[in-house]
């Protein structure tokens, strides 16, 4: 099929076979993908999600609701919504990138601007290398505490390092970490890279082999504390703390937000992806048996082991990391802190290294391949000492997850609004490439509408990041409640009506 063409039937895949090798937005990472190339199947798809959705965070995520209150029905439900929300833009968006074979920042063009793009497509790279950070010090804190077993007397010797490059090290300095902390999240780090040079075609064997790994970690993790704890009962005995269901609702709204944001990244850029996919029936059954069932699954894990944690221990440890070291197994230690480091890693290359990379590369195709992107995104996530983001669930959840969701949402709103509404899934893939065609170097009105989405949360957002000191009217300190879902539909709703008045009303 050439471009341009008519517009092709809903299910029908579009291969570009204009020459685009010498199209200045053109570089062969971001290329739109042949048909021959499309070979991901719905259990492929399936299994990208398995593996991205088993990671520690997610174990954490419910735990982290606990912890604020929630019994461990109500968390599991929080998880389970958020997901099958989330859920719809994931399936819209996928839509094109499995149609014509596109990546996210050059889908983003159709609707941004050629150029215009880059706004949306930055934004998304940067919360990418805040959750890359994230996931390189979990896998970093797996490796640190190895080898505080495997090999105590060197990780001893590190930590005794009184500076590293003339800087203080250790709890409560700027750095906040040991001289062992530092060394195990640098090697964790260097080894993402080392698969980011490899290349995205060891994300599907990444996947494949790691995230059994970690769901049996769960499940063994899971048997032991029922053992432990003397069954189910008392591992889920923890009442919810909220008296009346106005207290429960109040804390419900921004938690569900936080659910939606933990995986509106991979919203916007699920077309990196599913630009693979065989068909677009693969691509929407893959994500509807990977995403939220996983989540479900591995968030009650998460949930009912931290509540055993408190009946056998005394204490809550929502951290497998942390509950692991405390095993008598040596031998068991040592496998389950291996396994977990292979499935972060896993994670972390397709959640968190692909969008950035692929983002970064949009600004300058011809002079950022993928492996210069990614390896930005990894000297990013060095830089946002990404341990001091997780430090506690009011930061984690209330902060960071909705406060990115703040960002994306409006993104969302304007990406889906332009592919479903004014394109009726109708792109000249050949023009996304070249300027000069029908998609201007800036779309204004998508701009307008991202500002009008953004700036609805911004007050609520600054409160929360003062944590309080800045006072904002009450308003918008609900409209922050649901971040994601009011930016969606503020600049959704601006885009809609700024584009029919561009087309005169048609």
């Amino acid at each position: 099929m050439t471009d341009p063409s008519p517009t092709p039937a809903p299910h029908e895949l579009v291969e570009t076979t204009v020459e685009l090798s010498d199209a200045p937005l053109w570089n062969a990472d971001i290329a739109p993908t042949r048909l021959d190339q499309r070979t991901w199947n719905r259990w492929n798809i399936a299994a990208l999600w398995i593996g991205m959705a088993v990671c520690i965070p997610t174990y954490m995520l419910a735990s982290g609701l606990v912890a604020k209150g929630m019994s461990w029905w109500q968390a599991l439900l929080v998880v389970l919504l958020g997901n099958a929300i989330v859920l719809v833009p994931m399936v819209l968006n996928a839509h094109a990138g499995t149609r014509y074979g596109i990546p996210f920042p050059v889908l983003a063009r159709s609707s941004f601007g050629l150029i215009g793009s880059n706004v949306p497509a930055l934004m998304r790279a940067m919360v990418a290398c805040g959750w890359f950070g994230i996931q390189t010090w979990i896998g970093g804190s797996a490796v640190y505490t190895l080898h505080a077993i495997a090999t105590p007397g060197l990780v001893q010797w590190l930590d005794g390092f009184g500076s590293f490059l003339g800087m203080p090290l250790g709890a409560g300095t700027f750095i906040g970490l040991t001289g062992g902390q530092l060394v195990a999240f640098l090697v964790f780090w260097l080894v993402n890279m080392v698969f980011v040079w490899i290349g995205t075609e060891s994300i599907r064997w990444l996947e494949a082999l790691a995230a059994p790994f970690l769901l049996a970690i769960g499940l063994v993790l899971l048997v032991w504390a029922w053992g432990r704890a003397g069954g189910l009962g008392p591992m889920l005995s923890q009442p919810s703390s909220f008296e009346t269901f106005g207290e429960f609702f109040r804390f419900f709204v921004p938690a569900l937000t936080g659910m939606v944001g933990f995986w509106a990244t991979l919203s916007l850029n699920i077309s990196d992806f599913t630009r693979y996919a065989t068909s677009q029936k693969d691509q929407m059954i893959g994500q509807a048996i990977g995403l939220p069932p996983t989540m479900a699954l591995f968030a009650f894990i998460g949930v009912a082991v931290t509540s055993a944690t408190v009946v056998i221990f005394g204490e809550a440890i929502d951290d497998p990391i942390a509950l692991l070291a405390r095993f008598d197994s040596r031998v068991v230690v040592l496998l389950s802190l291996f396994a977990l480091t292979l499935a972060t890693i896993s994670t972390n290359i397709a959640a968190n290294i692909v969008s950035p990379a692929n983002d970064f590369s949009n600004v300058a195709p011809r002079l950022v391949s993928f492996r210069i992107g990614g390896t930005i995104a990894g000297v990013i996530g060095i830089l946002i000492m990404p341990w001091k983001l997780i430090a506690n669930p009011d930061i984690y959840i209330f902060t960071w997850l909705i406060g990115y969701s703040a960002l994306l949402g409006p993104i969302a709103g304007v990406m889906i609004c332009d592919y479903w509404l004014v394109r009726r899934q109708r792109l000249d893939v050949a023009a996304l490439y070249r300027p000069g065609g029908e998609y201007p170097l800036v779309n204004w009105a998508a701009l307008g509408a991202l500002v009008a989405g953004i700036a609805l949360n911004a007050p609520g957002f600054a409160m929360e990041a003062t944590n309080g000191r800045l006072v904002v009217p009450g308003f918008f300190q609900q409209v922050y409640s649901y971040a994601w879902f009011s930016g969606f539909a503020v600049a959704f709703g601006v885009y809609w009506g700024l584009m029919r008045l561009r087309r005169g009303g048609a």
